[in-house]
């Protein structure tokens, strides 16, 4: 690699080149967390959901209290009643978090075999153009395929699903950030002195 390849590289980084080890510990910390909700799906499963449902009653008493500020406005019934949507439907989640969770769930699996036929249809298009075209095929395939071992076990899927998925991602990320962050690292130590 020649010398303004890399510096062109260390340039991406960044401030990220001195500071990287704060993104490797939050790496290291979200692995650490994912890691722990893969034991514990179905707490993070409702804690996942009661969040979601405070963060919707939240945002509806919110669009309430505004509502009460837009006099002469012609669509402000609508706002109201948007908002007492949100306001009920986040009231509905917070009481009854596991029957949330197993709604939450089949509507993702239904996303999921949505996504893989969309995946699976793009594929088999692209066949004769496109010397990778099996792997959106392949991803379809798979796709359909959680959806559908989502599907056979509901409800009791509802209990853990969202949080494995939670956990995964938390995972998932962690790895990435490790990854920059050590990136960012070998970048910052192959920058000349005075750059």
């Amino acid at each position: 690699m020649s010398a303004n390849d890399e510096n062109a590289v260390a340039a991406v980084f960044g401030a990220l080149k001195k500071n990287w080890g704060w993104l490797l510990a939050l790496g290291i910390l979200s692995i650490v967390l994912g890691t722990i909700g893969l034991y514990l799906t179905f707490a993070l499963t409702l804690a996942t959901v009661l969040l979601f449902g405070a963060l919707i009653l939240g945002g509806g008493v919110l669009q309430l209290i505004q509502a009460f500020s837009c006099k002469g406005w012609k669509s402000v019934l609508g706002h109201v009643l948007i908002a007492l949507l949100y306001v009920a439907a986040g009231i509905l989640i917070i009481i009854d978090p596991v029957l949330a969770s197993g709604v939450f769930t089949l509507v993702l699996a239904g996303i999921l075999m949505a996504a893989g036929v969309i995946r699976i249809t793009m594929g088999i298009q692209h066949r004769k153009a496109a010397t990778g075209w099996y792997w959106p095929l392949l991803s379809g395939i798979v796709s359909i395929l959680l959806g559908g071992m989502i599907v056979l076990q509901w409800p009791v899927s509802g209990l853990w699903v969202i949080g494995l998925f939670v956990a995964v991602e938390l995972i998932l990320n962690g790895w990435s950030y490790v990854f920059v962050a050590l990136a960012a690292r070998k970048a910052g130590r192959k920058v000349p002195a005075a750059a």
